[in-house]
């Protein structure tokens, strides 16, 4: 049985739905406590180095070349992505993540990179 993999901003609600919320970022969001995040765990490894990020900036012009450049930094650390992947065979996940944009941000390279491979 494969988990299926929601994906959710830390400023929305948490639901008993989410299963395991796991926090992809590598820094803490702002003016979230850990109180209110109701993470099971924070994976900041895992998240895309603070060069590539600082290189994307949240521009959808880069989406494809940020998936390939983070997918090339998940290849070469297989270490987070077999832990992540440890999580995962434990039932559902939720990948939390900070970015204002819903529709280019690591949490969802992530999950296209994890159903790829």
């Amino acid at each position: 049985m494969t988990a299926r993999i929601q994906i959710k901003r830390v400023y929305d609600k948490a639901s008993s739905e989410d299963g395991m919320r796991i926090l992809v970022e590598r820094l803490w969001p702002r003016g979230v406590t850990k109180a209110k995040a109701k993470l099971g765990l924070w994976l900041k490894d895992i998240a895309p180095s603070a060069g590539l990020r600082k290189w994307f900036g949240h521009d959808p012009v880069k989406w494809e070349e940020f998936k390939k450049r983070y997918w090339c930094e998940l290849r070469h650390n297989q270490p987070a992505v077999e832990n992540l992947r440890a999580y995962m065979k434990k039932g559902n996940v939720t990948f939390v993540y900070a970015a204002r944009d819903e529709r280019h941000n690591g949490a969802l390279a992530l999950r296209e990179y994890l159903e790829r491979t």
